[in-house]
């Protein structure tokens, strides 16, 4: 059965969705034993031992580059906002987390504009404050003290933000491989000084969750990745919400946690402002190329 582009995109999109998913209950599983920081260096360490197979295939010349520099900011940036999602996820409801993340558009939206000095018009000004309207709506900040897990979320999509700068400024020149293997590379001795003060042996169940999660991960990246080369960013980025539908599920399942009413709406809220953005976005290039 011949499928389309498009289709194929969805699909390939639904897995990594799933897989993301997955991530995140296994983190939170490991989180029963392990320190955040922790399970952020076996994440990456774990990750490197699974690119190691394409990295014999390709040889050295994979990692040759010119742009050492931009790829350790991209590094610091990327694993600084690991050690705040992965303190989120062990510190509040998944389904709520996971919400929250869907921010980092809008902040790569204005990081955009003041770093970068892409024009932003007043249609995408406006989709951003009622993205963040959206987050405040998950937060509720009139009814509820605003926890540190929440907090930390905001700060993982933030930083997310300016890795999704970086990259954007890195890909212009160098593999999409050769970024991914030089962020574990250079985010494994991070994480690793940073867990050494928390350090504790992983038990056997454990090493189960660290394999899992580390795959998982992995495994998400490369469908991810093969759905946005097929198919425009506008046709994939709104499969991206099924994350919240498939985390509140297991949730429920294996945690019992049951998301607010809060939590979808305004999930729903800032997922509809960063996907018309980037609606937006992808109209302001055609109109570039032609």
């Amino acid at each position: 059965m011949h499928l389309s582009a498009s289709l194929k995109a969805a699909v390939l999109m639904l897995i990594a969705m799933v897989f993301f998913s997955l991530m995140s209950t296994f983190i939170r599983l490991a989180s029963t034993e392990l320190h955040a920081f922790e399970i952020v260096f076996f994440r990456n360490f774990l990750a490197v031992i699974l690119m190691l197979p394409w990295l014999w295939h390709q040889g050295l010349g994979a990692l040759q580059t010119n742009r050492l520099g931009m790829l350790s900011l991209r590094a610091v940036l990327n694993v600084s906002a690991m050690f705040a999602g992965f303190m989120a996820l062990t510190m509040i409801p998944l389904a709520e987390a996971t919400a929250l993340s869907f921010s980092a558009p809008l902040f790569a939206t204005v990081g955009a504009a003041l770093l970068l000095h892409e024009q932003v018009r007043m249609r995408r000004i406006t989709a951003l404050l009622v993205g963040f309207a959206g987050t405040i709506i998950v937060l509720q900040p009139g009814a509820q003290a605003i926890s540190p897990g929440a907090i930390l979320a905001i700060v993982n999509a933030f930083l997310l933000a300016m890795t999704l700068l970086v990259v954007k400024t890195l890909t212009r020149t160098e593999r999409p491989e050769s970024v991914v293997i030089y962020m574990v590379l250079l985010q494994s001795p991070i994480a690793l000084i940073a867990a050494i003060p928390f350090w504790t042996w992983p038990s056997q169940t454990m090493w189960l969750w660290l394999f899992l999660l580390a795959a998982a991960g992995t495994i998400g990246h490369v469908f991810f990745t093969r759905a946005m080369v097929i198919a425009d960013v506008t046709q994939v980025q709104p499969f991206e919400f099924v994350r919240l539908p498939i985390i509140a599920a297991i949730a429920f399942w294996l945690f019992g946690e049951v998301p607010s009413l809060w939590t979808w709406i305004g999930g729903a809220v800032i997922f509809a402002a960063t996907a018309y953005i980037t609606h937006r976005e992808a109209v302001a290039e055609r109109r570039q190329e032609e």
